[in-house]
C-alpha cells in the first residue's frame, strides 16, 4: 500500500470527526484537466471505487487519496512550435520577434498545443495516525510532498503540520551503526548504501546487494563520506531504506507479516492492506525515531518560543506575536543538525 513515507506531525489541537473531513474533502473532488487546463488534483475515494467515501477509517487510522492528472507537452514541442510562429512572423513583417513577443508566442503555442496533449495520471496515498498525531504521505519527492501538504492544510480547516526531524541527525546516526555494525534494537542493516563526500567534488560511492560490514566501508567513513542511503530492516518484518532527510523508501513487508493470514478476497483486500500497513509502520516510525535520539522539538528550540501556542507550527503562526513567529519560523525551516 505505501512505497515511501514523508513523515509529519499533527497539532494536537486539530481533532476533525470523520463527517467534517469527508464534507470538506468533498469541496476539492478530483476533477478531469479541462482543454487547456496543464494539471489538475483533487480528492477520490482510497478504495479506488466510485462514490464511495473520501475518507476511510479502517481499525482507527484515516487514509486519502489525491489525485493528479497532468497534460504531457514536452519543452522541446512548444519550441518548435515557437519557432513556426516566428518565421511566419519574420516572412510578413521582415523582423525577428523580441524576447517579449517570443515570450507571447511561447504562452499562445501552449495554449494551441494543450488540447492535443496525452493526460497522465498518478496518485498519492496520505494516512493519517490520529493517536499517534502522524500523518504520513506516499511520496518521495520534497516538492511533491510541500504541495500535498500546503493543499491539506488549505482543505482541513485547523490543520497543523511540520516535517518530523530528529534530534540527532540521520547521516551521522548512519555512519556509526555502519561503523559499529549495532544498529538500534529490532533494526538489522541490509544491504545497500549510497555514501557521499561533503567536500566540493560531492563524490558518491553506491553499494547494491553487497554486504555492508567490510572494512572498505569503514575506510570511506573515516576519509569523511557521510551515508545518504542505508537499506535496513525491522524486526524481520518491514525492508526499506532511510535517508538523510530521514524519509523512508522502497517500503516491503516481508514473509513474516503474512504468516497465518488467509489470502483476503478481492473486495476485503483494501481492508487487509491498510491494517498491515498501519499496524507494521505504526511500529516501526517511533522505534526509528527513537533509534535516532528522540524527536527534535522545534518550538522548544526556538528563541521566543514562549509566546507560541502549544500547537502552533511552520504552517499555523498566526496566533503568535510577530517577533516569535519570524523567531519560531526561521527554526522551523531547518532541521537541527543543518
Amino acid at each position: 500500500m505505501f512505497k515511501n513515507l514523508t513523515i509529519y506531525r499533527v497539532g494536537a489541537a486539530w481533532q476533525p470527526t470523520q463527517q467534517e473531513m469527508e464534507a470538506a474533502l468533498a469541496k476539492g473532488q478530483f476533477q478531469p484537466c479541462g482543454a487547456t487546463e496543464p494539471l489538475s488534483l483533487g480528492w477520490v475515494p482510497p478504495r479506488g471505487i466510485e462514490h464511495a467515501p473520501l475518507v476511510e477509517v479502517i481499525d482507527g487510522h484515516l487514509h486519502l487519496k489525491l489525485q493528479i492528472e497532468s497534460r504531457v507537452l514536452p519543452g522541446s514541442v512548444v519550441k518548435e512550435r515557437v519557432d513556426e510562429i516566428a518565421a511566419q512572423i519574420e516572412e510578413q513583417t521582415g523582423r525577428k520577434p523580441g524576447k517579449k513577443a517570443l515570450k507571447d508566442l511561447k504562452e499562445q503555442a501552449t495554449q494551441e498545443l494543450l488540447p492535443l496533449c496525452f493526460k497522465k495520471r498518478s496518485s498519492i496515498r496520505i494516512w493519517i495516525a490520529p493517536e499517534q498525531r502522524l500523518l504520513m504521505i506516499d511520496a518521495s519527492s520534497p516538492a511533491r510532498c510541500e504541495e500535498v501538504v500546503s493543499l491539506l492544510v488549505k482543505t482541513l480547516d485547523g490543520l497543523a503540520l511540520h516535517l518530523v526531524q530528529s534530534a540527532e541527525a540521520p547521516a551521522t546516526c548512519m555512519a556509526a551503526w555502519l561503523m559499529d555494525g549495532v544498529p538500534p534494537e529490532g533494526f538489522t542493516i541490509d544491504r545497500e548504501c549510497e555514501l557521499k563526500s561533503e567536500d566540493e567534488m560531492k563524490s558518491v560511492v553506491r553499494y547494491a546487494r553487497h554486504a555492508l560490514d567490510i572494512e572498505e566501508v569503514r575506510q570511506h567513513l573515516s576519509s569523511g563520506k557521510r551515508p545518504t542511503k542505508l537499506a535496513m530492516s525491522y524486526k524481520d518484518r518491514v525492508s526499506f531504506v532511510l535517508t538523510d532527510t530521514l524519509a523512508v523508501k522502497k517500503i516491503a513487508f516481508l514473509d513474516l507479516v503474512f504468516e497465518g493470514h488467509d489470502k483476503p478476497e478481492k473486495d476485503e483486500q483494501f481492508d487487509a492492506d491498510a491494517v498491515i500497513a498501519s499496524g507494521e509502520l505504526g511500529e516501526l516510525i517511533p522505534a526509528l525515531i527513537e533509534g535516532l535520539g528522540g524527536e527534535h522539538d522545534f518550538l522548544a528550540s526556538a528563541p521566543g518560543s514562549e509566546l507560541i501556542p502549544p500547537d502552533v507550527t511552520v504552517l499555523d503562526l498566526d496566533q503568535a506575536t510577530p517577533a516569535a513567529a519570524a523567531q519560531a519560523l526561521e527554526t522551523l525551516e531547518k532541521a537541527p543538525w543543518d
